[in-house]
């Protein structure tokens, strides 16, 4: 390998000059490269690091390197194989189609740099649109998905031996990841009781409205806390009429494909209270038959739609009981509105009220039990979430009766 420096003059008789770094790389037979550099410096920088790639194996030259399309292209091929989720699949190629290709897809593995990778993340943020269409921001949650996938495409293509180094992770620091999170959960906000959470009168109003084939999944959701799609997952198999308890074993995705939970502490056992234990009973006397033994299938015997539990079910019941907002039709009516759009409200106030003191209605459970009722993978993310719900042990009467304690 060597530097050389190069004099030519134009067709109009100026001078020009560049530095070249010729070297021969380890790929079939040992082709001979050239790469050309403005300034000494820089064609010596590349000397040094490419000495290192090549013999360690994993140096590419940039006329031999993929696109990030068609590197892609591949990550994509690899997710199938490895079985992924219809849903993360879909999700990974929208990352792909949406925002990555349109910015960086016909860059070269081997010229994406750490600069590269901040200048697009700051045209995401801007919503700066590469075809001048009208800018559309995304949110620093949406960046950070992002940015994950593209990530994921550079290790899949590394592991391939078609990139060097992944300089997204180069990028990234233990420190500003926090710092992220910190800024997602300021953009995002607390969950607020009456807002995001149903109050305990809304929830009580509900119980009373529900009724039908909708009463027994409604009212599993308010008491166990199960997410939608372990909800739509679950077999009579996997619940315990003598223990009192259900076992989530399985779930069933946006696409109704049955698949395990979505993560180890997923899988876990959830108490039932008297009133959901008798109407389950009662439902398996009616339920209609399927051939995977689900609990609330659809009427065809089938994994239920989301959408159906929401629109047929949820929302009727809020209207019924009151739980409702004012809203306008198409043709600018005023109508009455579910106040909660989706099953995930019915989760959090089961997580407020294992939260809860006993003498607020709340079961009062310590806060890696609520983890565990939840299916959470991290008591960090039960915290993040719930942390402000749970009792500080510093209202008036609590002080007022420890000074007292402490001056006797």
């Amino acid at each position: 390998m060597s530097v050389r420096k190069r004099t030519w003059t134009t067709a109009k008789g100026a001078e020009k000059e560049a530095w070249v770094v010729d070297y021969v790389d380890k790929s079939e037979g040992g082709k001979r490269r050239l790469k050309t550099f403005a300034k000494k410096k820089d064609a010596t920088a590349f000397e040094a690091t490419a000495n290192v790639e090549i013999r360690a194996g994993i140096h590419t030259a940039d006329s031999a390197s993929k696109t990030i399309a068609e590197a892609g292209a591949l990550w994509l091929k690899t997710g199938e194989a490895k079985g992924l989720e219809r849903a993360t699949l879909s999700a990974y190629r929208q990352h792909l189609e949406l925002h990555i290709k349109p910015y960086l897809g016909a860059v070269k593995l081997s010229q994406l740099s750490a600069p590269m990778v901040r200048e697009f993340e700051d045209k995401l943020a801007a919503g700066e649109m590469p075809n001048g269409a009208e800018p559309q921001p995304r949110s620093t949650a949406m960046i950070r998905k992002i940015r994950v996938s593209l990530s994921s495409l550079i290790s899949d293509a590394q592991e391939r031996g078609m990139v060097a180094r992944n300089v997204v992770r180069d990028l990234r620091s233990t420190r500003r990841r926090g710092a992220e999170r910190r800024a997602e959960r300021r953009q995002r906000g607390k969950l607020k009781v009456g807002v995001d959470i149903p109050t305990r009168e809304e929830i009580k109003a509900i119980v009373g409205a529900l009724e039908g084939r909708w009463r027994p999944v409604l009212l599993t959701a308010i008491f166990t806390g199960l997410r939608a799609s372990e909800l739509r997952g679950l077999r009579w198999q996997d619940v315990d009429f003598d223990r009192h308890e259900l076992h989530v074993r399985q779930r069933a995705d946006r696409y109704s494909a049955i698949g395990k939970p979505k993560s180890e502490s997923g899988e876990r056992t959830v108490p039932l209270t008297p009133m959901v234990l008798n109407t389950l009973k009662e439902w398996k006397l009616r339920c209609p038959k399927s051939e995977q033994g689900l609990v609330f299938p659809s009427s065809g015997g089938i994994v239920e739609h989301h959408s159906n539990i929401v629109s047929r079910g949820l929302a009727p019941a809020q209207i019924a009981a009151g739980v409702a907002v004012t809203g306008k039709d198409n043709d600018g009516q005023p109508i009455m509105r579910a106040k909660y759009t989706g099953l995930h409200a019915l989760r959090h106030f089961y997580a407020s009220w294992c939260i809860n003191r006993r003498a607020d209605g709340g079961l009062e459970l310590p806060p890696k039990v609520v983890q565990e009722r939840l299916g959470h993978s991290s008591i960090m993310m039960t915290m993040d979430v719930y942390g402000h719900l749970f009792p500080r042990g510093d209202d008036s009467a609590e002080l007022a009766a420890a000074e007292e304690s402490l001056l006797a």
